[in-house]
């Protein structure tokens, strides 16, 4: 077992379930681990059957999903039928953990991801992202990587907790300690045209990026944004080539969040936080899109 570590505004995050605007159980193919399918197979009886008849079980065993991509164990008002009828142990791991997202280095952290509404809310209005604190304990390995990427980021939460340097200048700063630009439009916009998106509609706000954009005024959610997106997507790079490369990627998203602000006229918080929701789940929740924009 591994000590594990979270920012301190992962305790103020809770599902608000059916009070949610929008569900993680509409749209998302529901991926069943081997415990939990084991687990329905046993099943006798009442709803365990209804669980049982929803699986497909080629390939990788899922929920079969239904009208609009809705989540069959999904009822009328938003709310969990396998929790209202079994309880919350019969939930599959995806189904318990998300948003949560665990890194491994030498030591365990676990976050929660901006595709959830609420989580985006809570990272876009916390300043506390620098302070991380002991949470619990986790199954796994310490990972043996010579390069320090905790002492990297902790190393950019500096720069950018900076209260003596508007967000720019940050930006330019981490820039010019890592040699690096933040991608040039004309290669985000291809790769922004040819990944694949959850709702088309997406595709086309994406392709009004333009890294000459920025909304005033919300500069410091786009410092969070960035300060989550290092702690998502650096947290285990094994060497500094590779902690560059991501960290590039993630100057990338903070980018097209201000042209997104700019361009839909955002002015709140909820506003803000709809808008980087739509970049995590379109862009960070695919591996082969995260993947695209890091090393191709």
């Amino acid at each position: 077992m591994m000590k594990l570590y979270a920012p301190k505004y992962y305790s103020r995050f809770k599902c608000i379930a059916d009070k949610c605007e929008h569900s993680c159980c509409v749209g998302w193919e529901i991926d069943i681990d081997s415990k939990s399918l084991a687990m329905y197979k046993g099943l006798e009886g009442g709803y365990g059957e209804v669980i049982k008849d929803s699986i497909v079980y080629y390939d990788t065993p899922h929920f079969r999903l239904g009208l609009h991509d809705r989540c069959p164990h999904l009822n009328e008002r938003g709310l969990c039928k396998i929790i209202t009828h079994l309880g919350e142990d019969y939930l599959c791991d995806i189904c318990r953990e998300h948003p949560r997202f665990y890194n491994y280095t030498d030591v365990a952290e676990v976050g929660i991801g901006m595709s959830c509404p609420e989580a985006a809310r809570i990272i876009l209005s916390s300043p506390d992202y620098m302070l991380v604190e002991e949470v619990g304990e986790v199954e796994g390995e310490p990972q043996d990587f010579a390069f320090d990427s905790l002492a990297e980021r902790s190393h950019l939460y500096d720069l950018l907790a900076d209260s003596t340097a508007n967000y720019k200048d940050k930006i330019k700063t981490i820039c010019q300690y890592y040699s690096l630009n933040v991608p040039e439009d004309d290669d985000w916009l291809q790769k922004l045209a040819n990944i694949e998106y959850l709702d088309m509609a997406h595709k086309a706000l994406f392709m009004r990026y333009s890294s000459q954009e920025r909304s005033k005024g919300h500069d410091i959610y786009l410092e969070r944004f960035l300060a989550y997106l290092i702690y998502r997507h650096t947290t285990e790079a094994p060497d500094r080539e590779d902690f560059v490369l991501r960290l590039r990627f993630c100057l990338g998203l903070a980018q097209l969040l201000a042209s997104l602000t700019c361009h839909r006229g955002a002015k709140t918080l909820e506003d803000i936080a709809l808008l980087a929701q739509i970049i995590s789940e379109e862009i960070e929740y695919s591996e082969d899109n995260t993947f695209t924009f890091i090393y191709e």
